[in-house]
């Protein structure tokens, strides 16, 4: 097993590596159109955990992948998680004007401009993951698992399930809400895990194993996110704080309270562990990941 200051040093490495790889992935601001062009690297480039790109390499590492190989898919599977979070931020949608301590896409550029990005980021996910340096099967195996994760079973489909319980005055159930999270946040999750196990050419064991897991993380993920939007503040979570409330939305704390909340993040913390314990020490990335997204700030 790694030694904590070993294991943080390869994660640090592993999200340098995924910065390198946007930054080459993305236009060049000075190239026309350049006010799309720098509202992607705007979108991009300005901090973020990583959490996507880690989740691949960490599961591609599981099985011996070269950090090359993952290179694309953990560009890809960030491209869609920014061009996402363009979207989400429009008055459409969340309205919010702070993303990453910065001003959102449509609030430092325009609306259109901001539109025309998340449109021009989800394009470029699949251009870059086209181009993973992988057999056909797989290569085929990735794009479908991030369109799927990324479409109407997914991402897409539980944003539409967000707006739909928005200010209705109505509070959704928890398996209803666990539910919505599952396809909203988790999706893109469990697709960052299952690409990176795929370039490994996992079995169908190790697959569902690892499916486990990332289910447990995408919903820790949330729960902790609904956390953190009633206890943080503005300047600590580089977001608005105390949207959800503002916005009547269904939320775990809302729902639930805080104390069971935080015993629900405790319960995926199990769940994570007992998904990753066939691995043995080889999973010891993944678990140092799910670690931080429950125990993160911000």
């Amino acid at each position: 097993m790694r030694d904590a200051a070993g294991l943080d040093d390869r994660l640090s490495q592993w999200r340098e590596r995924a910065d390198r790889a946007l930054t080459h992935a993305l236009p060049a601001s000075d190239a026309p159109p350049q006010r799309l062009h720098q509202a992607m690297r705007h979108a991009v480039l300005l901090g973020g955990k990583r959490m996507r790109p880690l989740l691949v390499h960490a599961a591609g590492a599981l099985f011996e992948v070269a950090p090359a190989v993952l290179d694309a898919p953990a560009t890809a599977v960030e491209l869609i998680h920014a061009y996402s979070l363009v979207h989400d931020d429009l008055p459409a949608m969340d309205d919010d004007a702070l993303r990453r301590g910065q001003p959102t896409v449509h609030v430092a550029f325009d609306e259109a401009t901001a539109i025309l990005a998340g449109d021009a980021l989800q394009s470029l996910a699949f251009a870059v993951l086209a181009d993973t340096d992988t057999d056909d099967a797989t290569r085929v195996a990735l794009l479908r698992t991030l369109a799927q994760a990324a479409g109407v079973a997914g991402m897409c489909g539980g944003q539409a399930l967000d707006i739909d319980a928005t200010g209705t005055g109505v509070q959704l159930d928890v398996a209803a809400l666990e539910h919505l999270h599952s396809l909203k946040t988790g999706a893109l999750i469990r697709a960052s895990v299952r690409m990176g196990a795929l370039c490994g050419h996992a079995d169908g064991a190790a697959l569902d194993a690892l499916d486990r897991y990332a289910q447990a993380l995408g919903l820790a993920f949330q729960v902790r996110d609904d956390i953190l939007d009633v206890e943080g503040d503005s300047q600590t979570l580089g977001k608005t704080a105390g949207k959800d409330a503002a916005q009547d939305k269904s939320t775990f704390p809302a729902l639930i309270g805080l104390d069971a909340s935080r015993a629900r993040l405790d319960e995926l913390a199990r769940a994570m562990d007992a998904a990753l314990e066939p691995f043995g020490p080889g999973a010891e990335a993944l678990r140092a990941l799910g670690r931080l997204a429950i125990e993160r700030d911000r």
